[in-house]
C-alpha cells in the first residue's frame, strides 16, 4: 500500500513537536549587532528601529498625489457624460474633451501601477530580509548543548505560523499579456531549479515504521556534488533532518495564482495532488474537488480516506501554499 493513502491521517499523523530555547545575552548582542550591519547596508534603517518594517513608499506623497489626481480626473470624466446626458448630443467639443480626459485616466492608472508596483517589490525585500535575518539566526546557532532542552512550541501556534504564511503568500499581479511564472500556483519549478535555504518543500521521508510519507519540511542546504538537500521537518525545527535527492522534494508555490486572471495556473477539477492535511504537516493524496474562484479562496479538496465508501473524505478546504502536484497514479 502506498504510504501516502489515508485511511485516517489524524491516526497516521505522527504526533511530533516543535521546540526553542532562548539565546544567551552574548550570541543575542553579536547577532543583532551584525544584523544591524545589514539593514544599515540596505538602506532600510538599523534592525532595531521601528520604521525598519514600514515602507516610506506605502505613504510617499507621490502615491497620494497620483490618486487625488486620478480620482479628480475621473469626476470630470462623470461630470462631463452628465452634461452630454442633459443636451442629448456629442458635440464635437465634448467628443476631444473626453479623449484627452480618458487619455489623462489612463496615464494615471499606469502611474499609479508603477507605484504600487515598487511597493510590492518593496514588501518582497523586507520580507526576503527577514528571512535571512531568520536562517541566519538559525545557522548561528543562538542555543548550544550546555543550554537547557528546548521547550516545546504549541500545536496550536505551530499551525498558527502556517496559516499566515498561506495568508501572507503574495499574489502574482502580471503586466499585460505576461505570464505566470514557475512556482506560481499549479506551475512547477523548472527543471534545473534548485530551493534555497529557509525555503519551505514538500519531502519525501521514511517514518519511523518504515512508511514513507510526505511532509512539509525547510531547506538546509542543497550539495551540488551529490545532488541532495539536507532539509529540517518542520515540526521538529532541526531535531530531525533529512538528507534527500532532488526526486523527493516538491518545492511549494512562491505565489498564489489569481483565479480571475490567471486560471490556468490552478489546478483543476478532478486532478490529483498533494495537499497538506489541515492541522497537520504532512501531505497526502487528493483530488481536486473545486479549485479557487477568488484571489483569497482556498482549493476544495477531497483526501484518499479508505474508511469512506467511495475512497475519498468530505472536501477539505487546503490553501494554496499547500498545494502541489502528484507524479504517482490515481489510485483505482
Amino acid at each position: 500500500m502506498w504510504a501516502g493513502a489515508v485511511s485516517d491521517p489524524i491516526s497516521l499523523y505522527r504526533a511530533r513537536r516543535l521546540g526553542y530555547s532562548p539565546a544567551r545575552s552574548k550570541h543575542l548582542k553579536e547577532y543583532h549587532l551584525k544584523n544591524k550591519e545589514i539593514f544599515e547596508k540596505r538602506g532600510c534603517g538599523t534592525a532595531s528601529s521601528k520604521s525598519t518594517l514600514r515602507p516610506s513608499r506605502f505613504s510617499s506623497p507621490s502615491f497620494q498625489e497620483e490618486r487625488s489626481r486620478s480620482e479628480h480626473n475621473l469626476v470630470n470624466i462623470q461630470k462631463t457624460h452628465e452634461r452630454m446626458q442633459t443636451e442629448n448630443k456629442i458635440s464635437p467639443y465634448y467628443r476631444t474633451k473626453l479623449r484627452g480626459l480618458y487619455t489623462t485616466a489612463k496615464a494615471d492608472a499606469e502611474a499609479e501601477c508603477n507605484i504600487l508596483r515598487k511597493a510590492l517589490d518593496k514588501i518582497a525585500e523586507i520580507k526576503s530580509l527577514l528571512e535571512e535575518r531568520r536562517i541566519a539566526a538559525k545557522i548561528a546557532g543562538l542555543y548550544n548543548d550546555s543550554e537547557p532542552p528546548r521547550k516545546t512550541m504549541r500545536r496550536g501556534v505551530l499551525m498558527t505560523l502556517l496559516q499566515q504564511s498561506a495568508m501572507t503568500l503574495p499574489l502574482w499581479i502580471g503586466k499585460p499579456g505576461d505570464k505566470p511564472p514557475p512556482l506560481c500556483g499549479a506551475i512547477p519549478a523548472s527543471g534545473d531549479y534548485v530551493a534555497k535555504p529557509g525555503d519551505k518543500v514538500a519531502a519525501r521521508v521514511k517514518a519511523v515504521d518504515g512508511d514513507e510519507q510526505w511532509i512539509l519540511a525547510e531547506v538546509v542546504t542543497y550539495s551540488h556534488a551529490t545532488n541532495k538537500y539536507e532539509v529540517d521537518d518542520i515540526d521538529e525545527e532541526g531535531k530531525e533532518r533529512h538528507t534527500l535527492s532532488r526526486r523527493r522534494i516538491i518545492p511549494l508555490p512562491q505565489w498564489k495564482a489569481n483565479p480571475e486572471t490567471d486560471p490556468e495556473a490552478l489546478f483543476q477539477k478532478d486532478q490529483l495532488v498533494l495537499a497538506l492535511y489541515p492541522q497537520t504537516t504532512c501531505f497526502y493524496r487528493a483530488l481536486i474537488h473545486t479549485p479557487p474562484q477568488r484571489p483569497q479562496d482556498d482549493y476544495s479538496v477531497l483526501f484518499e480516506d479508505t474508511s469512506y465508501p467511495d475512497g475519498y473524505s468530505p472536501p477539505l478546504n487546503v490553501a494554496q501554499r499547500y498545494v502541489v502536484a502528484c507524479k504517482e497514479p490515481k489510485k483505482k
